[in-house]
């Protein structure tokens, strides 16, 4: 039976899937802020690109112990946008001996379309899935298979170090990051008019499913309770408020919330409740699957 590790090198982290067509072997979230300083500098800095090569190669080794036939390694939106990213490409290559391929946005966010929906019940109608990433958020729209995808550069990351600069968030700070995202949401649904009419929304990667932790208050991650957990507006909205009003300091002690997420994950909720707020959603169902099922179905059915 083959099996298949995919390293997802993200802007927040760099997380591995290791998985055959039946099973599931190892599933790893590090934090590795490779897209620390980028929204200013334009460049991947040699301390995040040193972080990251780390995690890849300590992947790399958990893939070899599972017999891994293929181990692939995809960039997303901080390997997009980095003027240096050639630099990373080739130290990736140089210190793990692998390749590092960045594929675009709709290329990611068709795959997070298709991870997503791993696990959760098929549906008649069409399916919204939204990916709030560290550096883009991506939406995809389709009926089983994905038909139309658009993204915005907002992010949990990029929108921390673009306007969340006071700890705790100044009241202003919240309204402008909301706002951005509302205002290039809108050009979106222009667009793609159908995100606003989908049959059913899911919300996949981080940000979101770290919401949807704290409001259960989860003290440890609970798989079985996260995918397919229906949140509301109006609890990603009341974890929002406490998130938001609280020092870094105090945050970080909420049940749910890893301590290498809490100083980005009022931004995360800025990003998710614009979309909310935009889309008029009631509720999303949320998915614990993402781009890395995604890439990894793709890659077991070639074999």
């Amino acid at each position: 039976m083959s099996t298949a590790a995919i390293i997802d090198v993200g802007t927040q982290s760099t997380n591995l899937l290791v998985a055959t067509q039946h099973s599931e072997l190892a599933r790893i979230v590090t934090a590795t802020r490779l897209g620390e300083g980028l929204n200013f500098s334009q460049s991947l800095s040699d301390e995040a690109m040193s972080r990251t090569i780390n995690a890849i190669s300590s992947h790399a080794d958990i893939a070899r112990q599972h017999n891994s036939d293929t181990i692939k390694i995809v960039g997303t939106a901080a390997c997009r946008q980095a003027i240096n990213c050639s630099d990373f490409v080739s130290r990736v290559r140089t210190q793990t001996g692998l390749d590092l391929i960045v594929i675009d946005g709709q290329q990611e966010a068709t795959y997070s379309f298709v991870g997503s929906l791993v696990g959760l019940p098929a549906i008649d109608g069409t399916s919204l899935v939204i990916d709030i990433g560290g550096g883009s958020t991506e939406f995809t729209i389709g009926h089983r298979i994905p038909q139309q995808t658009a993204s915005i550069n907002h992010g949990a990351v990029v929108v921390t170090e673009r306007e969340i600069l006071h700890d705790p968030p100044r009241p202003e700070e919240l309204i402008n990051a909301i706002g951005a995202v509302q205002d290039d949401l809108e050009e979106v649904t222009r667009s793609i008019p159908q995100l606003l009419t989908a049959d059913r929304v899911v919300g996949t990667a981080g940000s979101i499913v770290t919401i949807a932790a704290v409001e259960l208050g989860l003290v440890d991650f609970d798989d079985g309770r996260l995918h397919g957990f229906e949140l509301t507006r109006e609890a990603a909205e009341d974890v929002f408020r406490t998130l938001a009003t609280e020092r870094l300091s105090d945050r970080i002690h909420n049940p749910g919330l890893p301590p290498a997420r809490a100083d980005i994950i009022v931004a995360g909720c800025c990003v998710l409740v614009g979309i909310m707020r935009r889309l008029h959603l009631d509720s999303l169902v949320v998915s614990t699957r993402n781009l890395l099922d995604g890439v990894a179905l793709e890659v077991l059915n070639s074999q």
